[in-house]
């Protein structure tokens, strides 16, 4: 027995013909980008409003184009980066033709990581709070990113003989894992749970970096979980394959691995660092 995949048009509507230009189709990936941008800016000021800091409204909303663009060009960049390195070589402009598709969370993560450092730089705030209002708002995009490449039928799982498998369209005749509904609840809704629960009854905002590394080490975790459900990209394979403990590691699991052992040093580093502000 197996669950029926739902069949979902990945196009959500289509605007136009307008002044001889269209149907636009509208793609429920980009609406996802769209919902996990705007409703992460509308938590980000109900955050600070609780926290005591030098940033304001005015801030927040003068980085929205910031975090937009870092989110897009780097997670353009990284896949390329990560996953295409021989195209990205013969052709480097390759890197910001965002619409042939393949983004790469890995780089979208570095990119916003420069535009807050440039961003906190330039009007003289804290890196490390500026950070920390996005990690907590970080899982709401991840959350809808998730679902849409479930609704595109992409990166879906292994073949899987458990009650949980689906035939994705583009999958083949067996079924596999929705490795992307896994990867929707544990790196968006679980995570999400825990820096609101960590930001709003444990007072973290008090501690600037500790949700930051949170968040790191969080989102680390629950990749490299899901991606041994994950089906590895056929270009790509399995990095390290035939281990004794772990059979085979993908680059999702290579890439997520430092990303975990720095974010468990921040929050180590920074609570050490509050504890002797304190004394």
């Amino acid at each position: 027995m197996v669950l029926e995949y739902p069949s979902i048009d990945p196009v959500a509507m289509e605007i136009g013909p307008l002044f001889g230009i269209g149907p636009v189709p509208i793609r429920w990936y980009s609406l996802s980008y769209l919902a996990g941008i705007l409703l992460g800016w509308r938590y980000i000021i109900w955050l600070n409003n609780r926290s005591k800091s030098n940033i304001t409204r005015q801030h927040i909303d003068d980085f929205l184009i910031w975090a937009t663009l870092g989110i897009v060009l780097g997670g353009r960049v990284g896949y390329m980066l990560f996953y295409q390195p021989a195209i990205l070589f013969h052709d480097p402009i390759a890197a910001f033709k965002v619409w042939q598709g393949g983004m790469s969370f890995h780089g979208g993560l570095l990119g916003m990581a420069l535009v807050i450092f440039l961003f906190a730089w330039r009007n003289k705030i804290s890196v490390f709070r500026l950070g920390d209002l996005i990690a907590c708002a970080a899982p709401i995009g991840l959350f809808f990113g998730r679902v849409a490449n479930f609704i595109n039928g992409e990166l879906y799982g292994r073949v899987t003989t458990s009650s949980l498998g689906m035939v994705f369209p583009n999958g083949g005749e067996l079924p596999r894992h929705p490795s992307q509904l896994y990867e929707a609840f544990f790196e968006g809704i679980v995570l999400f749970l825990l820096l609101f629960y960590l930001a709003a009854y444990r007072k973290s905002l008090s501690r600037p970096g500790v949700l930051s590394g949170v968040f790191l080490a969080g989102y680390s975790l629950a990749r490299i979980f899901a991606e041994f459900f994950r089906q590895p990209d056929v270009h790509l394979g399995f990095i390290i394959e035939n281990m004794v403990i772990i059979e085979n590691i993908t680059m999702g699991q290579v890439l997520s691995l430092p990303m975990f052992l720095f974010g468990v040093w921040l929050v180590y580093d920074r609570n050490i660092y509050h504890s002797k502000a304190k004394d």
